[in-house]
């Protein structure tokens, strides 16, 4: 019986075009999907976009479009991400206006109404649209602004909404997370959703006046009122699943799988706590994980926001440099759980020295001697099980690097294979193989034939990283030649 493993990223709005932040989310969430797959796992990977809320109609009124119209484009830009950024081709696409996702947010507030956490009430309170979340003035600057949104004044909603009982679930939330102690990774991203919670919750609105935003989901039995964005974006991690008439495939993947979700710090609350009662509320099982991200940051410092507008776009970035190497920077370059700095600038130097002078130098350094020196190309295959086998041929115990992508650190596991490739090129400024060769040819011979070995580990150890390089020095091993072309060509 195959092991089952669930993965999704958050979905992002598509109100304007992707930019590194979120590209950076779906590599790492294709990262852990790879690996699992290595390890024998039967993967379902989900990602998608989100489609409704005050944001979008605003945006489609003020360019004058149609609202499905405005979505449909900007959707297909985000389609078009798992192209770009090589993403594993079977990568779920779920859309929040799809006919399945709605049914689905209809029958999931059924469930929640009928167990008695949905409720009616007017109300009053400050509105971040950039968060699509209400704010306490505590979470305000002293300028009466979202942080997170600087410059953005938030609105005073003032109307009859429909409300979740989130306060009813403040005692069961920190239960959950006495009895699952690694539920939200890094470590200090779960202390800080144990005190929000630990604090006391506040219901919060799940609905809109149609007659005032009718772009959204319906709210069952009372067309007045179109579910609040939230409530209708987080049931695709199920809907996705073909909850709830799909029940094989929820039960292998949800109930009985490991589902894991990445998500931005700025989405802690919402992904830990909020949709954590929601399913709770349904009578539905919680989610395995959820992994928090840091932030990518901009000038200055500030986050990287659409609603800025001081993003960089992924593929200006591919077009330029390759996918790999855009891959490469958010990987290895950028911490997994803290924000990060993303210039160009920065991006250029990380692509020069560890892709051009680093990967492809040494993959161009192997592979001639190789194919000046070898008969024929190296045969070996590397095993499925390769514990025991990289262990002899790299002298490094792999257990490092499986054991740093099973608690989501690809930062770390990247560094390891950084630090085996330097080790390689040392071995190589020591014992000088191209030279040992021509004075005796046979100690020459197994010095390089240890070099195209461990040069193969080097991309099997690649592959969930890097896929498309990996794939290319696995057929340079293959066919024993050396690269026509540098891998990397160094960018001046």
């Amino acid at each position: 019986m195959s092991k089952s493993f669930y993965i999704t990223t958050t979905l992002p709005y598509v109100n304007a075009d992707p930019h590194v932040g979120f590209a950076m989310e779906i590599i790492r969430a294709d990262v852990i999907a790879r690996s699992k797959k290595l390890e024998g796992y039967d993967v379902f990977f989900n990602t998608g976009t989100d489609e409704h809320g005050q944001k979008l109609f605003d945006a489609a009124k003020r360019e004058s479009k149609n609202v499905q119209d405005y979505v449909d484009g900007f959707a297909e830009r985000f389609r078009g991400l798992k192209d770009l950024l090589d993403i594993s081709d079977d990568v779920h696409f779920v859309r929040t206006t799809d006919d399945h996702h709605i049914l689905a947010c209809q029958e999931f507030w059924k469930r929640c109404s009928e167990r008695g956490y949905i409720y009616k009430k007017v109300y009053q309170a400050k509105y971040c649209v950039g968060c699509e979340l209400y704010k306490t003035d505590s979470e305000l600057n002293d300028k009466g602004e979202c942080p997170i949104h600087p410059g953005k004044p938030v609105e005073l909603i003032d109307e009859e909404n429909y409300f979740f009982k989130f306060g009813a679930f403040q005692q069961p939330l920190l239960d959950f997370y006495e009895k699952n102690p690694n539920f939200v990774i890094p470590d200090f991203r779960f202390n800080e959703i144990k005190s929000f919670v630990s604090s006391g919750l506040e219901d919060f609105s799940i609905s809109r006046l149609a007659s005032k935003m009718s772009w959204g989901i319906p709210v069952p039995g009372d067309p007045g009122h179109v579910m609040y964005v939230w409530f209708d974006a987080l049931v695709n991690y199920i809907s996705t699943l073909g909850w709830p008439e799909n029940e094989k495939q929820f039960n292998e993947f949800w109930v009985n799988g490991t589902p894991t979700q990445y998500c931005g710090k700025d989405n802690l609350r919402q992904q830990s706590a909020m949709w954590q009662a929601m399913l709770m509320a349904a009578g539905l099982p919680n989610s395995h994980q959820i992994i928090i991200n840091g932030f990518l940051t901009g000038d200055k410092g500030i986050k990287m926001s659409k609603s800025i507008g001081n993003v960089v776009n992924p593929y200006d970035v591919v077009k330029e440099y390759g996918t790999d190497a855009l891959r490469y920077f958010l990987l290895r370059e950028v911490s997994a759980f803290e924000d990060s700095p993303f210039t160009m600038e920065r991006f250029k130097e990380a692509y020069n020295s560890g892709l051009a002078n680093g990967i492809g130098n040494l993959v161009s350094r192997i592979m001639k001697m190789a194919e000046d020196n070898l008969p024929e190309p190296i045969s070996e295959e590397i095993p499925n099980h390769i514990t025991k086998y990289i262990t002899e041929k790299m002298g490094v115990p792999i257990r490092l690097y499986t054991d740093a992508l099973e608690c989501f650190d690809i930062n770390m596991a990247f560094n390891i294979i950084v630090t085996q490739i330097a080790m390689i090129d040392k071995s190589i400024q020591d014992n000088k193989p191209f030279s040992l060769v021509k004075t005796n040819k046979e100690k020459g011979m197994e010095e390089i034939i240890k070099l195209v070995n461990q040069l193969g580990v080097i991309a099997y150890l690649l592959n969930p990283l890097l896929p498309e390089t990996s794939k290319k020095i696995q057929e340079l091993i293959r066919d024993n030649k050396k690269p026509e072309t540098p891998l990397f060509l160094r960018k001046d």
